[in-house]
């Protein structure tokens, strides 16, 4: 018979303190990360968007005239099939 501490147990404890020793080191990773950044070039840009606005508003003075007279014409005419 084997007295004392069984094998089994020698091993339990042997990766008990290997653990234990890992545990209390200390570990650091130093990493560095660099991203480069080209130049963006920005250049204007010119739209023109009113041309469709004074074209309406060119039509509506040009057609407002004629509006303005069809309406005095209906004002004036009395309905149709009416006394």
């Amino acid at each position: 018979m084997n007295r004392g501490i069984p094998m089994g147990r020698w091993t339990v404890l042997g990766l008990l303190l290997l653990a234990a020793a890992i545990g209390c080191t200390k570990h650091e990773i130093e990493s560095r990360h660099q991203v480069e950044v080209a130049p963006v070039e920005v250049k204007p840009i010119h739209i023109t968007i009113d041309i469709n606005i004074k074209v309406d508003r060119a039509l509506d003075d040009f057609f407002g005239d004629l509006d303005k007279a069809a309406d005095k014409i209906a004002e004036t005419t009395p309905p149709a099939g009416g006394k």
